[in-house]
């Protein structure tokens, strides 16, 4: 009979957090953020719980899952309405290599060291931190690397705005101000940030726009 309870437990205890990863959404184990992590973490020592004291009832692990779902939930509602809150949670992508030149502060400042660095660059089949036009630190630990093409440039692009907001780290791994992007956007016929979703700019100059979708 103990032996019959502690399989309905695991099984429950398993459909349970596969629900509530269902509930969160869709994400590669990859691109996972400290907060997922920790969330998972939790939910695992939650399960674990559950099964090592088949006398304890079940509720004990429902609602702090439950919670922790909650406030899953509601940290991914914030962070697609406050891009600061975003930034916070789930970190900003670093740049460590910029045309061919590494950014020895930044890795500093990430707890990023050369072998680390090296190891990633090798796992993409680059040998010379001069084949790199950029190389960015993912928010995840990826990195994320663009190659140099025969004309000395890359696909990689800037980000400027992103969900109607300025993005100043962009404008100044590019050099250039507010003034420079608002001038821009007047040119392509934008007077409002509102009415963007995203700009980016790429190597040769050249600036991308997306509008936002108009609902009604």
């Amino acid at each position: 009979m103990v032996y019959v309870s502690l399989i309905v437990r695991t099984l429950l205890t398993y459909l349970i957090i596969l629900l509530v990863f269902r509930f969160m959404g869709k994400r590669e184990i990859g691109e996972l953020s400290v907060m997922d992590l920790v969330v998972f973490i939790m939910l695992a020592e939650i399960g674990v719980f559950v099964i090592e004291q088949p006398d304890s009832s079940i509720w004990k692990a429902v609602v702090p899952m439950a919670v922790l779902l909650a406030i899953q939930l509601g940290s991914a509602w914030v962070s697609l309405k406050n891009q600061r809150f975003r930034s916070w949670f789930d970190g900003k992508p670093s740049v460590i290599i910029k045309h061919g030149k590494v950014d020895e502060y930044e890795m500093k400042r990430q707890r990023y060291n050369f072998n680390d660095l090296l190891i990633q660059l090798r796992e993409h089949g680059i040998q010379q931190v001069n084949d790199v036009a950029y190389a960015i630190l993912e928010p995840s630990g990826k990195l994320s690397v663009f190659e140099k093409d025969d004309s000395g440039h890359s696909s990689y692009a800037v980000v400027l705005i992103a969900d109607g907001e300025i993005q100043y780290s962009g404008l100044k791994n590019i050099r250039k101000n507010k003034n420079w992007l608002l001038n821009e956007l007047k040119k392509q016929g934008y007077e409002s940030l509102d009415q963007i979703s995203l700009c980016t700019i790429n190597d040769e100059g050249e600036v991308s726009i997306d509008e936002k979708n108009q609902y009604k």
